[in-house]
């Protein structure tokens, strides 16, 4: 510590030098100031630990870590995931009666409320796609109620946009739609990665969320089969998805008493 209370550090190095009985007569040695050289190496690991902590908000920690091993594509198959869609109902005309800023304000706030509910759960957030939100369940690492965490997700999103509408006075509704089933999930390219699903899942989920009910949750028959023990369902009965054809669909309206 010098007289100004600063730290240096300081790398010293010596040897004795004895006569022949042993005796030492003098010590020979250098010291060297490390002092900024500490410093750099303090700020690099700083640096690489916000890297790391970037990388990791942006992808999977497996996926990530995956990728720092120079792996230039990343796919894999899931048997056994949940995918929802869920869609801010009457953005355009929100979006008419505010300026960019408030709208971009208004979305943070009810996404990032949307992020900390798939933590809970122990979802993964795949991306939002305007006033758009997708995430899925029994990825990337497979667990066997990623259909129940979904909905429970899906449930609490709508209670946490009904408190949001409270608060502000808004009168936000959203629709979302759920389909369990196979699909491939990874990273490709090489520039602005994103963690992504291909597939029919995918796709079926989206038409779920697309052909469903402002305010409601629709879920399609695979999904109902994996929640019908635990949740109350109405029938919507068959309707007719565009690219699919008729398919039979129900809206999830909360659990079973006692589940």
């Amino acid at each position: 510590m010098r007289p100004d209370g600063s730290i240096r550090h300081i790398n010293g190095r010596g040897e004795c030098i004895c006569n022949e009985a042993g005796v030492v007569q003098r010590i020979l040695g250098t010291e060297i100031d490390i002092t900024e050289r500490k410093q750099m190496d303090a700020a690099l690991r700083y640096q690489k630990l916000q890297t790391e902590r970037l990388l990791h908000n942006i992808l999977p920690a497996r996926i990530a870590d995956r990728l720092k091993k120079a792996q230039s594509a990343i796919a894999e198959s899931f048997d056994r995931v949940t995918v929802m869609f869920a869609d801010i109902v009457g953005f355009t005309e929100i979006s008419a009666r505010r300026s960019p800023t408030e709208l971009v304000e208004l979305l943070n706030l009810i996404f990032s409320n949307f992020d900390h509910l798939s933590e809970l759960h122990g979802l993964e957030k795949i991306k939002t796609i305007g006033d758009a939100y997708m995430v899925v369940g029994g990825l990337p690492v497979p667990t066997s109620d990623h259909a129940e965490a979904i909905a429970e997700m899906a449930l609490d999103m709508q209670q946490g946009l009904s408190e949001f509408n409270s608060d502000t006075g808004e009168a936000l509704q959203i629709r979302i739609g759920i389909h369990s089933g196979p699909v491939v999930a990874g990273v490709i390219g090489t520039k602005k990665f994103i963690y992504d699903l291909w597939g029919d899942t995918v796709n079926t989920a989206s038409r779920m969320e697309s052909h469903g009910i402002p305010g409601t949750i629709q879920v399609s028959a695979s999904t109902y089969e994996l929640l019908r023990d635990k949740y109350q369902f109405t029938a919507r009965g068959p309707i007719n998805i565009k690219g699919k054809g008729p398919m039979t669909t129900y809206l999830l309206a909360g659990k079973l008493s006692g589940q």
